[in-house]
């Protein structure tokens, strides 16, 4: 197998930083790019959900996600990728898993590299995970998350 190409989804979490030193080495070890994802989940139907928001209320909430998630992204990856060969930032808007899954077709990924649960996860895989396992194409890893106590 050869690895050119490391997808790291990331929520910016705690938990998703835990795959962060395997996707430096990995990235090091086989001179691959590394693409780093993060997923703005959509606001789905407006009206009876958000009262009086519309359409253009809706996508400054979004914009100002997309600009504070820029550089989120630009300092996790200044500051923990130098040594790979090059790291490219991907910014989307929808459902975590599918995002992720869309990234690794059209970027043809080699590997993906995430974390068993994210911000929310609450059980021993997070549901984004599991579905990016499931129908993903090529091989994910997982880094575990410790239980807390």
């Amino acid at each position: 197998m050869e690895i050119k190409k490391i997808l790291w989804p990331t929520d910016v979490s705690e938990n998703a930083a835990l795959a962060m030193p395997l996707v430096q080495s990995l990235s090091e070890k086989y001179q691959a790019e590394v693409h780093v994802l993060y997923v703005i989940e959509g606001m789905g139907p407006f009206g009876a959900w958000y009262g009086d928001f519309d359409r253009a209320h809706a996508e400054k909430i979004q914009q100002m996600e997309r600009e504070a998630a820029e550089r989120e992204l630009e300092e996790i990856c200044s500051q923990n990728l130098q040594g790979c060969p090059l790291y490219i930032r991907h910014i989307a808007v929808g459902e975590p898993a599918g995002e992720i899954l869309k990234i690794v077709e059209r970027e043809k990924m080699d590997l993906v590299v995430m974390a068993s649960r994210g911000r929310r996860g609450r059980f021993l895989f997070g549901s984004v995970t599991e579905r990016v396992v499931k129908h993903c194409p090529v091989p994910v890893l997982t880094v575990p998350v410790p239980e807390k106590k």
